[in-house]
C-alpha cells in the first residue's frame, strides 16, 4: 500500500461551516482518521472517485462540481455544472468514465452527463430520465425516489434503484449519445425500498440492500441475446430486527479486496458484515453489532480490513473500530471524531 490513503467524506453544510467535502489522511496502522483539509460546496451529499483515479465527483446544491485529485490527495475545483433538477444523492460514472449519472431522490430523475476525458470537466447533459409509477406507501413513497445508478461491471446497462416504487429500472446506455433505453426492470418485494446496489468485481452478482425490508437480496447477472438477466438466488437479512419498526437498512459498501461486504442499519444503530462466496456470490453474516452513534448512514472498511468506521449522521461523529474475525466482534478504537452531519466516505488510494 506504498503512497499511503486519503479518505473523503461529504457532509451537508449549516451555518458557518460552508465546507462540505471534508479530507482526511488515513492511519492504516490504527485505524484512524486525521483531519487535512476541506472544500468550499454546498449540502455535498454523495461523492465519488472516477474509475481512472484522476478525478472526485460531488453532489451540491445547484448540481455537480468536478475536482482534479492532486499527489497529496487535495482537491482542485475543475468545473460546475447544472443537473436540471433538485439536489441529487447519489453519484457514479461509467467504466470509461465518459459519462457521470445523477441520481434524483426529490424529483425522481436520472441525468446522464458527458464527462471530457482528458480534463475531467464535466460537460452538457446528454439525457433526462424520470421514474413513472406510485409505491404502496402514501405517506412516505407515493412516487418515485431514486436514491442509487450504477453500471454493470461489463459496462453496458445503467441499474437505477427506486426506493420509492421498489424498482430498480435497468437501461442500456448508449455509449455514443450518453442516451439510456429501458430494457427491464427488476420489481422487488413491496414496501422493501431497494436503496444502494453493488456489484462484485468480475460482475457476476449483483447486491440489493433495501431499506425497509432490511434485507440485502443476491442477484446473479448474466446477458443473453444482448439482454441482462438478474436471478434473485439469495434474501439475507441485515438485523435480527429487520421486522421491527423504525428500523432502516442504509449504508451499502464491498471491501477494497471484494472479500466483505458491509451494510448499516439506522434505528437499531448498527453494522452488519457479511463474507462473499465468490464462487456462488452468496453472503454469510459473520457479525450485527453496534456502533456507538445514531444514524449510521455510511460505513465502511478500511482498505485493509482490519478496522471500520461509521458515520453517524444524528449525532454528527465518526466511530471507529477494529475488527476481530476469529471472534466475530469489533472492539471501540479511540474517541469518537465529531463531524456535521456525514453522508458518505472514500478511501483513495495515493498514486493509483
Amino acid at each position: 500500500m506504498a503512497g499511503g490513503y486519503i479518505a473523503y467524506v461529504s457532509t451537508y453544510t449549516m451555518g458557518e461551516d460552508k465546507n462540505g467535502i471534508k479530507i482526511f489522511d488515513v492511519d492504516m496502522e490504527h485505524g484512524r482518521l486525521t483531519p487535512k483539509g476541506e472544500v468550499e460546496i454546498t449540502n455535498s451529499s454523495y461523492v465519488t472517485v472516477s474509475h481512472n483515479g484522476k478525478y472526485l465527483y460531488a453532489i451540491t446544491d445547484f448540481g455537480v462540481e468536478s475536482f482534479k485529485i492532486m499527489e497529496n490527495g487535495d482537491l482542485e475545483l475543475i468545473n460546475k455544472a447544472s443537473t436540471n433538477g433538485m439536489r441529487g444523492c447519489y453519484l457514479s460514472t461509467d467504466y470509461d468514465d465518459k459519462f457521470l449519472f445523477c441520481a434524483g431522490y426529490h424529483d425522481g430523475k436520472i441525468t446522464v452527463l458527458r464527462l471530457d476525458q482528458k480534463t475531467g470537466a464535466v460537460g452538457a447533459i446528454t439525457e433526462e430520465v424520470f421514474h413513472k409509477g406510485l409505491g404502496s406507501i402514501a405517506e412516505r413513497s407515493f412516487r418515485p425516489h431514486i436514491s442509487c445508478v450504477k453500471m454493470t461491471r461489463d459496462n453496458k446497462y445503467l441499474c437505477a434503484a427506486d426506493l420509492g416504487i421498489d424498482y430498480v429500472n435497468i437501461y442500456r446506455l448508449n455509449h455514443e449519445r450518453g442516451t439510456l433505453q429501458q430494457v427491464d426492470i427488476i420489481r422487488c418485494d413491496l414496501e422493501s425500498a431497494p436503496r444502494h446496489l453493488k456489484f462484485t468485481d468480475d460482475g457476476r452478482y449483483m447486491y440489493i440492500i433495501s431499506e425497509l425490508k432490511n434485507c440485502i437480496d443476491v442477484y446473479e447477472y448474466h446477458e443473453e441475446d444482448n439482454q441482462p438477466f438478474f436471478d434473485l438466488i439469495q434474501t439475507v437479512p441485515t438485523s435480527d430486527k429487520y421486522d421491527v419498526k423504525g428500523v432502516a437498512a442504509s449504508a451499502l459498501n464491498i471491501s477494497y479486496d471484494g472479500k466483505y461486504i458491509l451494510a448499516s442499519n439506522a434505528g437499531e444503530n448498527s453494522v452488519a458484515l457479511f463474507e462473499i462466496d465468490h464462487e456462488q456470490g452468496k453472503l454469510e453474516r459473520l457479525f450485527c453489532l453496534p456502533i456507538s452513534g445514531d444514524y449510521p448512514k455510511d460505513a465502511a472498511l478500511f482498505p485493509d480490513n482490519r478496522h471500520l468506521v461509521s458515520l453517524n449522521h444524528e449525532s454528527n461523529t465518526m466511530t471507529f473500530f477494529k475488527v476481530d474475525y476469529e471472534t466475530g466482534c469489533i472492539i471501540m478504537n479511540g474517541p469518537a471524531l465529531d463531524i456535521k452531519q456525514a453522508n458518505c466516505i472514500i478511501f483513495h488510494e495515493l498514486g493509483a
